[in-house]
């Protein structure tokens, strides 16, 4: 049976020139027989067929239908279907995390031989899972700078079947250029993809600039209040419901239907979080800029920054609203626990670092980031701690490095907030 000949689920009758702002809070799945207004949570593991006939052709995929909540869910497909369409892509598949998402991405595309280039300047996890797991199993990886176009076109191998970048780069904020990754891609036959988690679809859609998937940590600002775990994968139709889901169904790494709605919830107010905090980004880094125990700002949005033209050609004129800085190093007696491979240079930014973090009373420290609440981190002890110093190094992340997702405080009690440690360093 053809596939344009296999009975199809409805969609919503949307405008099909809706807008951003609009398919956020409309696209979807039409409502039930009860014609509820809010999408329905669908809280169930199986679903029932009417006959023995049809359940073998709902579980032969040659009816597309709801069969078992580890791969098909009515809420999981409200939230896959407002995401590619804010994407723009053709399809989306969700997973547990954005972590499960790149999981998902490598087992279903890769095998043993086939070789990646990856940015060095992605997650730790992302450089863990693809230079110890995956590498484990004969996928190899070749670590390359964020920034230098030239060293990913050096590091194409005949073999290459995937090129990664996440932009901005967690936690420096680095910015890659998307159209000129996707032409070496394609040029050598392998696929690129593109974590857009920092900007989400509000300030940047990597596919209209030549990438061919997108992967997401919804668990960030496609939630945007710091409640479940959640991750995706955007991209075309034959990759996402072809060997894509054919891992997702075997290996079960899928979205929870509660999880789904919450993020899904989370999308309606996407546009208006990410401007809001982003200009709460922009004053904040602004203001890092002119303190005095600050040795440097990391934000796109500030014309100091590298990046800064090709960030704002990409990100739709936003720097986001991730802001990192490193302090100037602690003088005195080191008094902060460190690791003993650490020098004595390194261990005075860490305190540094740490003085600062610990005299904020308003920003919470976690490693994680998108909240409305403004977090704060130190990303050599967290979020990239089980890297190498060597590793952290490569990727320009010093111990004196803090990390800022702003969140929507006013502004002024902000730099409040952090001016209680940057005053008293080394007062």
């Amino acid at each position: 049976m053809a596939d344009t000949d296999k009975k199809k689920l409805p969609r919503k009758d949307l405008p099909p020139d809706a807008r951003i702002e609009t398919l956020a809070v409309r696209e979807g799945l039409p409502a039930t027989q009860w014609g509820e207004n809010s999408e329905a949570l669908f809280l169930t593991s199986s679903f029932n067929h009417p006959d023995a006939a049809t359940a073998a052709a709902r579980f032969a995929n040659e009816e597309e239908a709801f069969v078992y909540s580890r791969f098909t869910n009515p809420t999981t497909m409200m939230f896959e279907r407002r995401l590619a369409a804010l994407e723009g892509t053709e399809a989306a598949i969700a997973t547990a995390s954005g972590m499960s998402a790149i999981l998902l991405m490598v087992m279903g595309l890769l095998k043993s031989g086939d070789h990646v280039v990856c940015s060095h300047s992605v997650f730790g996890s992302t450089i863990s899972l693809l230079a110890n797991q995956f590498g484990k199993f004969g996928v190899q990886t070749t670590f390359v700078s964020q920034t230098d176009v030239q060293q990913w076109r050096d590091a194409m191998q005949p073999n290459t079947k995937l090129l990664f970048a996440e932009t901005p780069s967690n936690p420096l904020t680095e910015v890659c250029d998307i159209a000129a990754l996707a032409e070496i891609a394609h040029a050598g036959g392998a696929l690129l993809a593109v974590d857009n988690c920092f900007c989400t679809p509000a300030l940047q859609k990597p596919v209209e600039m030549g990438a061919d998937l997108i992967i997401h940590s919804g668990t960030k600002y496609l939630d945007g209040q710091g409640r479940v775990l959640a991750g995706a994968v955007c991209g075309p139709d034959a990759i996402v419901n072809g060997p894509l889901m054919a891992t997702l169904r075997g290996a079960g790494m899928a979205l929870s239907p509660f999880n789904a709605w919450v993020v899904l919830k989370g999308l309606e107010t996407l546009s208006i979080r990410m401007a809001a905090q982003s200009a709460n980004a922009l004053k904040l880094a602004q203001w890092l800029e002119s303190q005095p125990q600050v040795d440097q700002v990391f934000y796109p949005g500030l014309p100091s920054h590298p990046q800064h033209a090709l960030a704002m050609k990409q990100q739709n004129g936003c720097g986001g609203a991730v802001v990192s800085f490193t302090t100037k190093p602690a003088q005195g007696p080191v008094t902060v626990p460190g690791p003993a491979t650490l020098s004595e240079d390194a261990m005075r930014l860490r305190q540094g670092a740490f003085h600062v973090i610990d005299h904020t009373r308003l920003c919470s420290i976690t490693s994680n980031l998108g909240d409305t609440k403004t977090l704060i981190t130190h990303p050599s002890s967290t979020s990239h701690g089980r890297l190498t110093e060597d590793q952290r190094l490569a990727a320009g992340i010093t111990q004196g490095m803090v990390r800022v997702a702003v969140g929507l405080e006013h502004i002024d009690d902000l730099t409040a907030d952090l001016a209680r440690g940057l005053d008293t360093l080394n007062a």
